[in-house]
């Protein structure tokens, strides 16, 4: 698994998928993403956190490893049929790159979900209701999205809507205690921390 987080911190892609295709030789697909690419992705985000490498460099190898999952775990394959709905939205932000890196992470590790780029509330709930979503991940940027999803939350209870809600963006990192105040069920300081929580909320809804 080092090596693989070697290669995926180098850049190097052929290496990459050498030791990806080698894990896929004695283990299924599922196993080789919860033990050998989750783990690795945590790493990364974990060593970006700690100052060690770029964001590019977790940007990308969220790409390659997205890339690598999904040759071998295709959307319609049937180990992803059993997870709870799910989708990604920017908030009111037009800043795309942490919600990106997210996305690509979160499929990398074996989870389907829709990405709903940049919606308002009124336009996100409407969109809940159809996909009858039951975990949502919001990325913000700014303060005011960030205090956006009070309005979301109060919007989904008048409705009766139950949903959990993940955050992660900048506004989260100044003041810890925010996500709390606007409603959220958990914060995330990085991908890697979103793969852990919505992992656990998985087991808890299976």
């Amino acid at each position: 698994m080092q090596n693989f987080r070697k290669a995926l911190e180098s850049l190097d892609r052929i290496q990459a998928e050498t030791l990806f295709q080698q894990a896929l030789t004695g283990d299924s697909v599922i196993e080789v993403v919860e033990r050998f690419v989750v783990p690795a992705l945590e790493q990364i985000g974990q060593r970006w956190n700690d100052g060690h490498i770029a964001l590019s460099q977790v940007y990308m190898s969220g790409k390659f490893c997205e890339e690598l999952v999904d040759r071998a775990l295709p959307p319609c394959a049937p180990e992803r049929k059993h997870q709870p709905r799910q989708a990604i939205v920017v908030l009111n932000d037009y800043h795309m790159l942490g919600k990106r890196i997210v996305y690509s992470v979160m499929r990398a590790s074996g989870f389907e979900l829709f990405d709903y780029g940049r919606m308002d509330v009124g336009e996100l709930v409407e969109r809940i209701v159809v996909d009858k979503l039951e975990i949502l991940l919001v990325s913000v940027l700014m303060l005011p999205s960030a205090l956006k999803i009070r309005e979301l939350r109060d919007a989904l209870d008048a409705r009766g809507i139950a949903l959990k809600i993940l955050v992660g963006g900048a506004p989260f990192q100044f003041d810890p205690q925010l996500w709390q105040e606007v409603g959220a069920d958990a914060m995330g300081l990085s991908a890697a921390d979103a793969v852990v929580i919505v992992q656990r909320w998985a087991g808890d809804m299976a």
